[in-house]
């Protein structure tokens, strides 16, 4: 059944006019979405270009979208898919994944500009692949912290250079608008209300030392809400599980699944991570202080200090918050406590950093679907005189 999805998407895309290939938008998951509903929106409505939008995911929200610019096509894993990436024929294509070229999925062999937005605003050294980005033509950037650490490995590499773009990140933008409309408590002197959301993997605090941080905090008299990532859900089971059947009796704890939830980061006063980038939104986008557990780094790219720059996911840590060792647990209500202490200065000092590390702040959306639409105008005419020439491409 998968490959005969696989095939009727694949024929479904092969049918499309030139005028449907100008832009096409890649959806990994359904998780994707929400970076690439507001550059669609734009194209669509405000500047009446056509998108099409293929997606993996057969439960992704664009797959229902309705505007007369926009079609979705589901392409699910698999044969038909390779094929698709193999030999895709478009101009521009967007995308949120990583490791292009790198792994089963390939660039096209026609001439076809890959565009990459970063999902999170953590740095591209040390938590992703040393090579995760090298295949792209253009890189939609969050930060001056990104084009620093691309620029510098283009140098080390040798590398071509790529065209980054100051983007910035809308997922940061969405979350400022839902803090400042979410409503004041309605008791402001009741407990704090501690969201623990770290990222995933071995040396996550869940499977490092998650029961005992849990048993502080609650013991302490806060509100506790565990939020696992997704990916921990899948891998580590047995942990999340036993977890939460350790404390779902108490009344102040409470176990919410990441899937699409933002009630629980918004409704909380503080946020006990690792190294999930995650801190970074929730510190710059709701101007909320975090706790950081010293757990060690996850790192996928054991060359990170070749670049001899600190990641952003370790710079920033101690402007937005503390560091605490997984050793002194004990010792986390105390820093609870000095990090709620003063909230008017840590927004003001918060949004000085935003203003610093983020760009386009408040118009990534509009700037980034006109740069798409650029690039998309330049290889349309690249293709055209490609024609005149007698090369073929499609």
């Amino acid at each position: 059944m998968s490959l005969f999805r696989g095939w009727k998407g694949w024929r479904q895309f092969k049918r499309l006019s030139w005028a449907w290939r100008h832009i096409v938008f890649y959806s990994e998951s359904g998780q994707d979405w929400h970076q690439f509903s507001g550059l669609i929106s734009e194209l669509n409505e405000q500047m009446n270009i056509r998108t099409t939008y293929v997606t993996s995911d057969a439960q992704d929200a664009g797959l229902a979208r309705d505007h007369p610019n926009f079609q979705a096509i589901w392409i699910p894993p698999g044969l038909f898919l390779t094929i698709f990436f193999q030999v895709s024929r478009s101009e521009v294509f967007v995308l949120t994944m990583m490791d292009l070229d790198n792994l089963q999925l390939k660039r096209s062999l026609y001439p076809v500009h890959y565009v990459y937005l970063f999902h999170s605003m953590g740095s591209t050294h040390m938590v992703d692949h040393e090579n995760s980005f090298d295949h792209y033509d253009s890189l939609f950037c969050t930060g001056p912290h990104q084009v620093a650490e691309i620029r510098k490995r283009e140098e080390i590499k040798n590398l071509p250079p790529k065209h980054l773009f100051e983007y910035g990140h809308p997922r940061l933008e969405e979350v400022i608008r839902q803090g400042e409309a979410w409503p004041a408590p309605e008791n402001p002197r009741g407990p704090a209300t501690i969201l623990i959301a770290p990222t995933w993997g071995d040396h996550s605090i869940f499977n490092t030392c998650g029961s005992q941080l849990i048993d502080v905090l609650l013991q302490a008299g806060y509100r506790v809400i565990m939020r696992p990532h997704y990916h921990s859900r899948r891998l580590s089971p047995d942990v999340i599980d036993a977890l939460r059947d350790e404390f779902k009796s108490h009344e102040r704890f409470e176990y919410v699944d990441q899937m699409g939830e933002t009630d629980s980061i918004l409704r909380s006063d503080l946020l006990i991570c690792d190294w999930s980038a995650m801190a970074l939104e929730y510190s710059m986008g709701l101007e909320k202080p975090v706790l950081f557990i010293d757990v060690p780094r996850r790192i996928r790219n054991p060359n990170w200090r070749d670049l001899d720059i600190e990641p952003m996911e370790s710079s920033i840590r101690e402007k937005v918050g503390e560091v605490l060792p997984p050793e002194s647990i004990n010792l986390a209500p105390a820093a609870v406590e000095r990090l709620l202490s003063e909230p008017d200065r840590f927004r003001a000092q918060v949004r000085q950093l935003r203003e610093r590390n983020v760009f386009q702040l408040g118009q990534s959306v509009r700037a980034g679907a006109r740069e798409i639409a650029r690039l998309a105008d330049e290889r349309h005419q690249a293709r055209l005189e490609r024609e005149d020439r007698g090369v073929v491409n499609g």
